[in-house]
């Protein structure tokens, strides 16, 4: 590591924990005042008849709708938004982001870093509790990270993990669960090895991949999971109270929280409507606080006039919405043919009369937020010349004599207005432009999602919205065929790029690694970059604090009615 690059991962880390505990400062001040005896009516001379009337306390119960039933509430399982927006609530890692978007001390009271930023140490809170009382101990957070490692629990996610040394070769077999660099010292000391100075860490470590699980709890009963219920404990600042599945959850606060007193909702009450309409007629009807994102979309048609009334709330997220093709069927096999399906589309077409949700139009797969310059992008937006000119290359490649020798094009989705639209309006581009016939098929998206891991699909749409703050993050989704990759497209030119941005201490040549391998996924096209995503909601006016990070993460945890 050159030594300027060293000092700036070291003041960056002593920053934030400087931050966290100017925090946890600031927090036991605020305990303080509130600890102050108040004056009783009258006490200023003015007596209990000139008193003000009490006012009626707002109750604090946040209606919201989680729009699909969850994948899993496993926080090794989980890879949908939908999930996540329970688990965010539910669980908390060895870190949390704050309200500015910055890792901040959770679990772990105190982190120390050494000065290689190869090891740190994190010590459990002594009032850091389960939901169902048990002490939240190291040994948690070990044997849950090495259950995520375990590739026969089938976690999408482990590559999340792979930072730690000898994370990698446990998940591949090529090392021992105890070679892996996660180490319960003691009940409250957890000691991680990296493999190699990672300025992000402290951002992963509030990822949900990294969450603990009751040591006690799984052992006893392997489906703790999959129900409400005694089984089902968590470590965060609500737990899961009820799970009418397909219909309803319902979370209350969590009092053996440590940090409870700043929790002011008692309970959230997440409704399953897949019904982008419904959701805001319930808003709407006051039957519903919020509606829109993270976990749904507000029905198109209804943009403007929120627009108009000025309910309509739009923030840039770091997300790219895209298609993906199945690079193992034809005729997506090839990748001219790849991209003329990409060049076809006319992307700001979709953002200006679409979505109109605030998108950017994305010719790019890792957003602006982590590569400014990707805001130009990386080729032309419907470039239909070129998308025809490629088509026939690559027709005559595979020995298609005319457009309707392809074999048909099936463009999959999941059951909702907005993906209905998009699918439409590309439909329409793609057989205006190519000249080709294309069929839609949409599924309820816990069936859509299956069939899209599994391989079942032709093109169908997805997306990816970051884990954390770094462009690594978008690229490393395709360094292999497993995990998140449903394009099944590999390269090793690529895979041995990213492997050696890893290894890179100087930032900006870092950067210009990864940008040289995001042009290589790019030019082979296993996805559609559409845009860059919004978030887009519309509330309560008197629901104040829900943290809706950059990430588009929602986080519950500091919300209120006033």
């Amino acid at each position: 590591m050159i030594k300027s690059q060293k000092k700036w991962w070291q003041k960056t880390l002593k920053a934030i924990l400087a931050a966290g505990l100017s925090v946890s400062l600031a927090a036991c001040a605020q305990t303080k005042e509130a600890a102050k005896p108040t004056e009783q009516p009258g006490s200023s001379g003015t007596t209990q008849s000139e008193a003000a009337p009490p006012t009626k306390e707002p109750q604090q119960v946040l209606r919201l709708n989680n729009f699909t039933e969850p994948l899993s509430l496993h926080p090794g399982l989980i890879t949908d938004v939908w999930s996540s927006n329970v688990i965010f609530q539910t669980f908390e890692g060895l870190t949390r982001i704050d309200k500015n978007g910055v890792p901040q001390p959770a679990i772990a009271g105190e982190i120390k870093a050494s000065d290689d930023l190869l090891t740190y140490t994190f010590t459990i809170r002594d009032n850091a509790k389960w939901s169902n009382g048990d002490q939240v101990t190291a040994q948690d957070f070990e044997n849950a990270w090495k259950w995520v490692l375990d590739a026969k629990n089938g976690s999408e996610y482990a590559y999340q993990l792979f930072y730690v040394k000898n994370a990698e070769a446990a998940f591949s077999g090529k090392a021992k669960p105890e070679e892996v660099g996660v180490k319960a010292t003691d009940d409250k000391t957890l000691v991680v090895s990296l493999e190699n100075p990672t300025p992000f860490f402290l951002e992963l470590t509030a990822f949900y991949s990294y969450f603990p699980l009751n040591t006690k709890v799984v052992s006893q009963n392997p489906n703790w999971a999959k129900e409400a219920g005694p089984a089902y404990t968590s470590n965060g600042p609500f737990k899961l109270a009820q799970w009418e599945h397909k219909t309803k959850l319902i979370l209350e606060k969590n009092e053996n929280y440590w940090d409870a007193q700043s929790v002011k909702l008692t309970k959230i009450e997440m409704n399953i409507i897949n019904d982008a309409n419904t959701e805001l007629s319930m808003l709407e009807n006051g039957d519903l606080d919020w509606a829109g994102a993270p976990t749904g979309n507000l029905p198109l048609d209804a943009m403007e006039t929120l627009k108009d009334k000025g309910l309509l709330a739009i923030t840039p997220k770091a997300g790219t919405y895209w298609y993906e093709f199945n690079t193992q069927q034809k005729p997506f096999h090839n990748k001219k043919i790849r991209q003329a399906f990409s060049y076809a589309i006319n992307r700001k077409d979709i953002v200006d009369n679409v979505t109109q949700g605030g998108e950017l139009v994305a010719t790019a797969v890792v957003p602006p937020t982590m590569f400014a310059e990707n805001e130009k992008g990386l080729f032309l937006d419907n470039d239909v010349e070129k998308a025809k000119q490629l088509l026939a290359e690559g027709m005559k490649e595979e020995g298609y004599a005319s457009i309707d020798k392809l074999p048909p094009i099936i463009l999959s989705y999941n059951t909702e207005d907005a993906q209905t639209k998009i699918a439409q309006a590309v439909q329409d581009m793609w057989q205006k432009n190519l000249g080709v016939h294309v069929k839609l098929e949409n599924q309820e998206w816990n069936v859509y999602y299956e069939n899209v891991k599994n391989g079942k699909f032709q093109v169908a749409r997805m997306g990816w919205t970051g884990d954390f703050n770094d462009p690594i993050n978008f690229l490393e989704i395709f360094r292999t065929k497993e995990g998140n990759n449903h394009t099944r497209w590999e390269k090793k030119e690529y895979a041995d790029l990213l492997a050696a941005s890893s290894k890179e201490k100087d930032a900006a040549k870092r950067k210009a690694i990864l940008q040289d391998a995001e042009k290589i996924l790019v030019d082979d096209m296993p996805v559609i970059p559409f845009y860059f995503k919004s978030t887009v909601y519309a509330k309560n006016p008197n629901l104040k604090d829900v943290v809706i990070s950059g990430l588009g993460n929602a986080q519950y945890k500091w919300a209120y009615f006033e």
